[in-house]
């Protein structure tokens, strides 16, 4: 990779500076590199208490990560008012958090660096703070390309699924179930991984809505009614798709062989089979953007923070996607250039 990876702050309470240390550690002697835009001052601490020895560089250009990476954790600094107390959030804290989203996606938007990896934040926080954003994947969304549309990918060894509605209640997002977003989300989601993950054409499985997948209207019309007609529509514009498929048998083994990814119709039914295959490794990934986004799928953990007992798989796994991401797209563009 010619640019590195940018990695963000994340709620300073939570475990995204135990991630981040952890990372490095394991990927120091990598070629690759990554650089975070944290405050020196509270990894040093951090690093101090938690008894590992991990050297801070502070940088000022993100190009500058390669030089050091080796040797020491490279840092684009932010400058808390006040070091935080490892699980107990602190409000003042939130709008540097921001910040250090904003700086990461400005640096892949300038080409200078490779991608975002985003640590988990606290909502609350950032509620109280002013944040006017569902969640950092729209924020992420907002300030690359506000007319884009981010999709969330949880991804992990065993399953790729894209929810069509996320952080809804569960009445609003039956409600949000429409031909014409799942047409959307679905065409989308297609042309991402196609991009992305190399599959030409990729094979999108669709779920049903209600139990077994409505069983001919007897449980519900909406799989006749809305999903059928979707899908015939995604046929007819050339995106290989099968379904509606009856959710509680589209993802044992078998299954998931016949699919590259799933589309399901709410957050629930997308995410319990993920974490329940991929807890501990699996990603989220932002489809649809201009640039590279990834983020572990775990919050901020808050009942662990500086204990040094988070696994940081996720994390791990979550750069490597950005990495992985970043250089097929980078590949692309070269063979298009060539």
């Amino acid at each position: 990779m010619t640019k590195p990876i940018a990695i963000t702050m994340g709620d300073p309470a939570g475990v995204g500076g135990e991630l981040t240390i952890s990372a490095w550690l394991a990927k120091h002697t990598s070629s690759n590199a990554f650089y975070v835009y944290d405050c020196p001052r509270r990894l040093h601490a951090l690093a101090r208490h938690l008894k590992v020895d991990v050297a801070i560089a502070e940088i000022s250009q993100p190009e500058e990560a390669f030089s050091c990476f080796s040797k020491a954790l490279p840092v684009l600094p932010i400058t808390l008012p006040s070091l935080p107390v490892p699980g107990q959030p602190d409000p003042q804290h939130a709008e540097f958090a921001i910040q250090s989203i904003e700086l990461a996606v400005k640096a892949c938007m300038s080409g200078e660096a490779a991608g975002v990896v985003t640590n988990p934040v606290y909502k609350k926080s950032f509620y109280d703070a002013g944040f006017k954003y569902p969640g950092q994947t729209e924020f992420v969304g907002a300030i690359s390309d506000p007319s884009a549309l981010p999709l969330m990918l949880l991804a992990g060894p065993s399953l790729k699924v894209v929810p069509l509605t996320t952080h809804l209640p569960l009445i609003d997002a039956v409600k949000s179930v429409t031909s014409e977003r799942i047409i959307t989300v679905c065409t989308a989601m297609a042309k991402s991984l196609a991009q992305d993950f190399g599959f030409s054409p990729p094979r999108i499985a669709i779920s049903g809505l209600n139990p077994h997948a409505g069983e001919e209207g007897k449980m519900g019309r909406e799989e006749i009614e809305i999903i059928e007609p979707a899908i015939n529509a995604l046929k007819d514009r050339g995106v290989s798709v099968v379904g509606p498929l009856s959710p509680d048998s589209m993802f044992h083994n078998e299954a998931r062989e016949s699919y590259d990814a799933a589309l399901c119709m709410y957050h629930d039914q997308a995410l319990i089979p993920l974490k329940t295959l991929d807890f501990y490794s699996g990603v989220n990934i932002t489809l649809g953007l201009p640039i590279v986004r990834t983020s572990p799928d775990h919050g901020t953990a808050f009942n662990i923070a500086g204990t040094g007992s988070v696994d940081s798989s996720s994390f791990l796994a979550a750069i490597e996607f950005a990495e992985a991401i970043s250089g097929r797209r980078n590949a692309t563009q070269s063979n298009a250039i060539s």
